[in-house]
C-alpha cells in the first residue's frame, strides 16, 4: 500500500554533541528546521545504547548495552502522529570493541559520545502520517 509520494526538500547535516540523547536530539533538530516528513540516517558514537525489541501489543523490551560504541547505523523516518505530533521512527544498530553487534528500535537512553552525524532527507510536497492499529498497538503510516 502506497501511504505517500513527494520529492526530496532539504538536505540537512548536523553534528550532535557528547553527552547529548540521541532520539531527543533528533526530534529537537528536526522541530526547529520544521521537517514535518522525511529520512534520517545518523552514524558516529555512543555511551550507551538503549534499544527496543517489540514483544506485541505496541509493548517493546529495553535492550540496554553500555560503551563504549560504535553507532554502525541508523536509519529511520520522520512522520506525523495522529494528534498532529512529530514522530520518529527509527532503528538502530552498534557494535562494541570486539565487534558484537546489537540493534533494535531507538528508544530515549542512547547517549552520543564522542560525537554523531545526523542527516535528514526533508520529503516535500506530501504528508506521512500514522494512526493506531489496533491489531498490533502501534502508530502506522497510512494513506
Amino acid at each position: 500500500m502506497k501511504v505517500a509520494e513527494g520529492r526530496p526538500g532539504r538536505f540537512l547535516f548536523f553534528r550532535l554533541e557528547a553527552g547529548s540523547d540521541l532520539l531527543a536530539s533528533i526530534r529537537e533538530l528536526t522541530l526547529s528546521e520544521g521537517v514535518k516528513a522525511g529520512l534520517l540516517a545518523c552514524i558516529g558514537g555512543l555511551e550507551r545504547a538503549r534499544m527496543g525489541f517489540y514483544v506485541g501489543s505496541g509493548q517493546y523490551e529495553a535492550i540496554e548495552v553500555e560503551g563504549p560504541l560504535e553507532l554502525l547505523s541508523c536509519l529511520g523516518n520522520i512522520s506525523e502522529g495522529p494528534d498532529g505530533e512529530l514522530i520518529i521512527h527509527a532503528h538502530i544498530c552498534v557494535s562494541t570493541r570486539d565487534g558484537r553487534a546489537f540493534g533494535g528500535h531507538l528508544l530515549e537512553g542512547c547517549v552520543v559520545r564522542p560525537t554523531a552525524e545526523l542527516a535528514v532527507v526533508e520529503l516535500v510536497g506530501a504528508r506521512l502520517r500514522r494512526a493506531l492499529d489496533k491489531a498490533t498497538g502501534l502508530k502506522l503510516l497510512v494513506p
